[in-house]
């Protein structure tokens, strides 16, 4: 007769065989019910709604969203296709979105199928489903994107509602720049004769300096008869003139992102102090603060170091052929590379010091700052040296945030991107926020995005003169919820706030961050 610990080993090999086989929305049924009364207890399953659980680590502390909101869209595809088969489509709104690449795990998500029972299904964390009673769109309206049934581009930007315009003003932009020609929407137009979205739709186009789609969709409409009356849909003009290449939404994404949020950066950041005349002074000082810095950067990721620990890995008496405790320790490998990083990050500096682009110097740099960052893993053993090679090949997610960071192609399409951004920007202030925030929202690599992310807002700060700033890792959750604003609702006035008072703070001479006693 099987003990409890073989019983228990046999449940955990069931669940690795269905998470091999890419099962993440679990069905009652691919379970022995032992097997899953038992995964449950001991935390390594979670019910999501009646009958249907996912995988979930044991050590999550309750209010742990990260199994959620990381399983959210692949939990969804088995999920609907049980209670309805293929006859669904999601959402208009929801599609153009996706289409816009923004794939954050929504509040509520609507479904449209004959099969709907017009009522909210709860759904883990404040989020849930509604299943609409009416019929989907057309197949030739539809399209299957990661196995999610979504209107297509054109039908999406036909049917959503007005005010995707104004709410999601950066998902509707790029959306509509993925638009090569007047006839791809033209025909479903036309084909219900659909003046008043014809309309809306030359508005939008012209709000976006595409004149040549919006004037073919009312010359064609004038040519069909019908009446037809152009209105702009979003509440600002456009500024700027967005790419007309591939399909990839992401270039135009992430400068519209640019656009859209660099005044409020500018409104809410004290003025740049400029290029200090004696460098020599101003690298002292970012010396001055490293173990301050240091001990808050790790802090933040978790790390648990102390300063001690970082003392002595500047001093250059940690090593870990000396020290077989600090061998062992993957804290201290982190605050090893965190030095060694550092190092690398005041070259740049003092390349911009002298009078290089900023965004050129770091578009440079940063591959070398991620290296040594991991340097003393690979020596440890922890790392493998093939994790140096840079940019993630595989999807990663954040903990506790409903953004999800970009896949392995669109991050490659956007990371250049960035760089041109930072390139081309005048405001330090600018090039500071946005660029740390953008970073980690593309979330390029496997690990350190973070760290990184922050040395590359203060290689910024210091090419606008801003003094070196610590985030305290005592306001580590006023930091990530900035974040999660500027990511999920693309408000980034709470980060703007948040990192222009702490530089603010420094300007003034005041302590923004201390070690511990």
């Amino acid at each position: 007769m099987a003990t409890p610990n073989e019983k228990f080993a046999e449940a955990l090999q069931t669940l690795k065989n269905l998470q091999d086989n890419g099962v993440i929305g679990i069905h009652t049924n691919d379970l022995p019910p032992m097997h899953r009364i038992r995964l449950t207890k001991y935390g390594f399953l979670s019910e999501v709604t009646r009958g249907w659980y996912i995988a979930t680590n044991p050590k999550d502390k309750e209010g742990e969203t990260t199994a959620w909101y990381s399983s959210y869209w692949e939990f969804l595809i088995p999920y609907l296709r049980y209670r309805f088969g293929e006859n669904w489509c999601l959402s208009a709104e929801q599609s153009l979105l996706i289409h816009a690449g923004n794939w954050a795990v929504p509040k509520q998500l609507l479904v449209r199928t004959p099969d709907g029972n017009n009522r909210v299904t709860p759904l883990p964390h404040e989020t849930s489903l509604f299943s609409l009673k009416t019929a989907p769109p057309p197949d030739n309206q539809t399209v299957i994107v990661r196995n999610m049934r979504l209107y297509n581009l054109p039908a999406s930007l036909i049917y959503s509602a007005p005010t995707i315009f104004t709410h999601s003003a950066i998902d509707a932009r790029t959306a509509l720049s993925m638009i090569r020609d007047a006839s791809e929407v033209l025909q479903i137009l036309l084909d219900n004769g659909h003046t008043t979205l014809a309309g809306r739709l030359a508005g939008a186009f012209r709000n976006i300096q595409r004149d040549r789609i919006a004037d073919q969709i009312i010359e064609t409409f004038k040519q069909a008869d019908y009446n037809i009356r152009e209105e702009d849909p979003f509440e600002t003009k456009l500024d700027i003139k967005l790419l007309q290449r591939e399909r990839s939404p992401y270039a135009n994404r992430m400068r519209l992102m640019w656009m859209q949020m660099r005044e409020t950066v500018i409104a809410h950041f004290p003025a740049a102090p400029g290029l200090p005349a004696n460098q020599e002074d101003y690298l002292k000082e970012v010396d001055d603060i490293y173990v301050t810095d240091a001990y808050h950067s790790l802090s933040i990721e978790r790390y648990r170091v102390s300063p001690e620990l970082i003392e002595r890995v500047s001093s250059g008496e940690w090593g870990v052929g000396e020290n077989e405790e600090d061998r062992k320790q993957k804290d201290a490998m982190a605050a090893r590379g965190y030095y060694q990083a550092f190092l690398q990050v005041k070259q740049s500096i003092k390349g911009i010091l002298k009078g290089a682009n900023a965004g050129e110097q770091v578009n440079n740099d940063h591959v070398k700052w991620y290296r040594e960052l991991f340097d003393p893993g690979v020596a440890a053993g922890i790392v493998k040296a093939s994790d140096l090679a840079g940019y993630r090949n595989q999807q990663v997610f954040i903990s506790n945030s409903k953004h999800v960071p970009l896949e392995v192609d669109s991050m490659r399409d956007a990371m250049p991107v960035l760089f041109e951004l930072l390139t081309e920007e005048k405001e330090a202030s600018v090039r500071a926020v946005l660029g740390h925030f953008l970073f980690v929202f593309i979330h390029p690599y496997m690990d350190g995005n973070g760290r990184i992310g922050r040395y590359l807002m203060n290689t910024m700060l210091a090419s606008g003169g801003y003094p070196w700033t610590v985030i305290p890792v005592e306001r580590r959750s006023d930091y990530m919820q900035a974040l999660e604003s500027a990511s999920v609702q693309q408000n980034i006035e709470p980060f703007a706030r948040f990192v222009g008072s702490l530089v603010q703070q420094r300007i003034e001479g005041k302590t923004v961050a201390t070690l511990p006693t």
